[in-house]
């Protein structure tokens, strides 16, 4: 029980009037791209005196220890000690900073709440402002301001607030002889003068002796001398009128302080107590101190325990505890003085059997002539179910119940632990992607898709041991961990079987949806002794399982992790490149059939890197979309190209290609507008290459940005025209000025059929719909002569010229600016 005190600081509304500066500080440190301020830019520097009113909190919301604390801070909680768990303190205070922190860690915002505390029945109102920031050692730590809002009142002196006592002062009047003889009246209230039927100003500075009310009848005067003489207390009854006086008095040298009491107002008091304690919302019951049975319970906690009011009146306390707290409720009682708080959180018993968990006050009173305790009881089960929740939701998956993220890895690493302590048996981990997911959330709509992954996770948690964990670890991506005694035969039965499950269609609404799955497994200790090195290898496995088409599982292999290796330092190696300006620009010359000149060229991007030598676009154009590398590079490749082009003759253009990535970006526009801006190039000289993968996603942003492109006088072209499953379609969509046949309908022009019936048909859709056609690849003259004959415009490839620097393309216009056709 912590007592009551004086908290030093300074005022409460100067105080209160921190909460919106420190709420200005935290917003103001909120850094671009950060969901949570450093920790140093919000607790430290500036707080000066506030620093006092500050608690720090670390650990998540079902763990939250105390790291440091001011001097307030220690007053309120009545405890100095430093990272020590919230448990360890006083429950009300404990309370009050768990569900401000744990408000603030759920919406990752300052939280302000006001509390209420009550020390020796005084209730005290605190304001609490929760600052939730980031640790650079990773986690999250709170920072709470606490301060004591407005007056503190009495819970328990409340209920006998309404009183009609009065208060006199007497001074003793001593003869020659300094013997006390009489009394002079030297202060009073106004329930004094009420009580002895006279006004207060005739009353002040009057003797005794002069008579007139109550206090000068002989008997009491002599009781008051007696007072001056003994220097004790004392209680004197009398009759006055129609009213019954109880006067205490006790004396100290010559002043006598004597207080008045009406009997009919002390009735009148019983029955407010009586009023105030029935009615109260609150449950409240009074015991008897000495044998525990109930004398009194209000309406509150009839309702609240289920027993009828003549029941609870026979029972005893013990009779609401569970028998296994018996003698700690016993103990507890037993060292209790005048007034007690909950030091702990105390399970009591309803009528139903069920269990409550409760905080108690409590003061001791005279009730119907007895010594007992007026108890009020606060009931926090749904509180702690909520804190149950709280600590839940932090280790479990909301949509489907399943274990999430920071669960499965402390449960992997158990699983770990047992095994490097000699537990037989080895660990597996799958890593589980579902194929076709996205499909159902593209066709039905996300609730749909959510309602999936439920029937998913079922199934899953249905195929695991009890000693196997099942975890969701974001979208459709799920990891299982199989522990003790699992053979590499018995994960790949395992994921058989649940491939085989999650494959078997599923019934919703009468519509019969069927996905599919994809599995990587990693083994320990082979593939690794720790949870961070398994997963990352089950998740290698599980890429490889996705690439081989979906639907299978692959165990974890030591050539995955060279790939990832030496992907990574692609990664690495690519951010240095565009720093170190190892890129370049090469021109691969556009033939025009019927010119039979050069008439443009396609600009494509070179790599050259300072120990590997040139590095094939088709192996580092990936990597730099992953990595969201290749919008700054495309932009470079288009001002560079325009630059070049803006060089050569006016009747040459340039082909330059787009990334379906760029078009994410949506100020691709802005780029080209600055790009043609700067190289002075004019609009109708360029030519901007896109594939139909840029239709599978936004189709309606896409062609928007796409018509945006046209009104410029840039001309757009698709490349690798008849590869995919819609090209036509996409015809329809957008007029293309250009399409270009894909290099594997030329390759076997000459010696297949079908190829040349494709070119045919391209090149009468290109002629029927006002399209250019450009034929890519072109290598002999053969294939030169079978295009000219099937009317292409356009042609590209070795037979004229491979890709070439800048600084030859003015040779090259000179060598092929006439009969270009005609081979290099």
């Amino acid at each position: 029980m912590i007592a009551a005190r004086k908290l030093s600081g300074i005022s409460d509304a100067k105080l209160l009037g921190d909460i919106p500066v420190l709420q200005r500080k935290w917003h103001a440190a909120v850094r671009p791209g950060q969901s949570l301020p450093g920790y140093e830019e919000v607790m430290l520097g500036s707080l000066g005196r506030l620093a006092d009113h500050i608690v720090l909190l670390v650990g998540d919301a079902a763990s939250l220890r105390v790291s440091r604390s001011g001097r307030y801070v220690q007053q309120w909680l009545g405890d100095e000690r430093w990272d020590i768990p919230l448990d360890g303190l006083s429950p009300d205070c404990a309370t009050a900073l768990a569900e401000a922190a744990s408000c603030a860690l759920q919406t990752r915002r300052p939280h302000v709440s006001s509390v209420h505390c009550v020390r020796d029945g005084l209730v005290q109102t605190y304001e609490i402002l929760a600052l939730p920031t980031s640790s650079r050692w990773g986690g999250t730590l709170i920072g709470v301001y606490v301060n004591e809002h407005g007056p503190r009142y009495n819970l328990v002196d409340a209920i006998f607030s309404a009183t009609n006592e009065g208060i006199v002062t007497l001074a003793a009047i001593r003869n020659s002889a300094s013997e006390a003889f009489d009394f002079q009246i030297v202060h009073l209230n106004d329930g004094a003068a009420r009580l002895l039927k006279a006004p207060s100003t005739g009353l002040q500075w009057r003797r005794l002796s002069a008579g007139g009310h109550a206090l000068c009848l002989p008997n009491v005067v002599r009781w008051l001398l007696s007072m001056i003489s003994r220097g004790e207390s004392d209680q004197l009854e009398l009759d006055s009128g129609d009213r019954n006086l109880r006067l205490s008095a006790t004396g100290f040298g010559d002043l006598v302080s004597l207080t008045i009491s009406d009997v009919t107002d002390i009735k009148r008091r019983e029955e407010s107590f009586r009023l105030l304690f029935d009615a109260n919302p609150m449950p409240m019951w009074v015991f008897d101190a000495e044998t525990m049975n109930f004398c009194g319970v209000n309406d509150a906690a009839v309702a609240h325990y289920g027993y009828d009011r003549a029941t609870f009146l026979t029972m005893q306390l013990r009779q609401i505890w569970p028998e296994d707290e018996w003698d700690v409720h016993t103990r507890s009682l037993q060292e209790v003085g005048d007034a007690y708080q909950s030091e702990r959180i105390w399970r009591h018993l309803k009528a139903d059997g069920s269990e409550i968990q409760v905080l108690t006050y409590g003061r001791r009173v005279s009730f119907d002539g007895r010594d007992g305790f007026l108890v009020a009881i606060v009931d926090i089960t749904e509180r702690r179910k909520a804190e149950a929740r709280v600590a839940h939701m932090a280790h479990h998956d909301g949509l489907t119940g399943l274990a999430n993220r920071v669960m499965y890895q402390e449960r992997l690493n158990q699983a770990l632990l047992q095994v490097g302590q000699g537990t037989e048996g080895g660990v597996a981990v799958l890593c589980i992607d579902l194929d076709l997911f996205k499909n159902v959330n593209d066709s039905f709509g996300h609730p749909m898709g959510d309602r999936l992954l439920t029937m998913v996770a079922a199934r899953m948690r249905a195929n695991v041991r009890s000693t196997d964990l099942v975890a969701r670890l974001g979208g459709d991506e799920f990891a299982i961990v199989l522990a003790g005694e699992i053979a590499p035969n018995d994960a790949n039965d395992f994921a058989l079987r649940l491939i085989h499950t999650l494959s078997e269609p599923y019934d919703m609404d009468g519509i019969e949806i069927v996905i599919g799955a994809s599995v990587g497994i990693a083994l320990s200790p082979g593939d690794g002794d720790n949870s961070e090195e398994l997963m990352r290898n089950a998740d290698m496995a599980l890429y490889r399982a996705k690439n081989d088409g979906g639907g299978v599982h692959h165990f974890f292999e030591r050539e995955m992790d060279l790939q990832a290796q030496k992907r990574r330092d692609m990664e690495i190696d690519l951010r240095r490149a565009f720093a170190n300006g190892e890129f370049e620009l090469h021109y691969q010359p556009l033939v025009d059939l019927a010119a039979d000149r050069i008439t443009g060229f396609e600009a494509l991007l070179r790599w050259k890197h300072p120990e590997k030598g040139m590095i094939s676009p088709a192996d580092f154009i990936p990597v730099a979309e992953d990595i969201g590398l290749i919008v700054t590079l495309g932009e470079w490749v288009l001002r560079k190209a325009c630059v070049e082009a803006a060089k050569w003759p006016d009747d040459i253009k340039i082909a330059v290609n787009l990334s379906p990535v760029q078009f994410r970006n949506r100020n691709l526009v802005q780029v080209v507008v600055s790009a043609l801006a700067y190289s002075g190039l004019s609009p109708l000289r360029l030519e901007l290459e896109i594939t139909e993968s840029l239709f599978l996603a936004e189709t309606e942003a896409n062609l928007a940005i796409l018509h945006q492109l046209r009104a410029l006088g840039v001309r757009i072209s698709m490349d690798d025209f008849g590869t995919g499953y819609s090209s036509l379609s996409y015809l329809r969509s957008f007029p293309f000025d250009k399409i270009k046949i894909d290099r594997s309908f030329i390759k076997d022009l000459v010696g297949r059929p079908d190829c040349v019936a494709i070119v045919r048909a391209i090149s009468g859709l290109g002629r029927s719909l006002n399209i250019v056609t450009t034929a890519e690849g072109v290598e002999t003259v053969d294939q030169l002569d079978w295009l000219r004959a099937e009317g292409c415009n356009e042609v590209q490839g070795f037979l004229f010229s491979p890709a070439r620097p800048a600084s030859e393309i003015e040779q090259l216009l000179l060598k092929f600016g006439v009969g270009a056709s005609k081979a290099a």
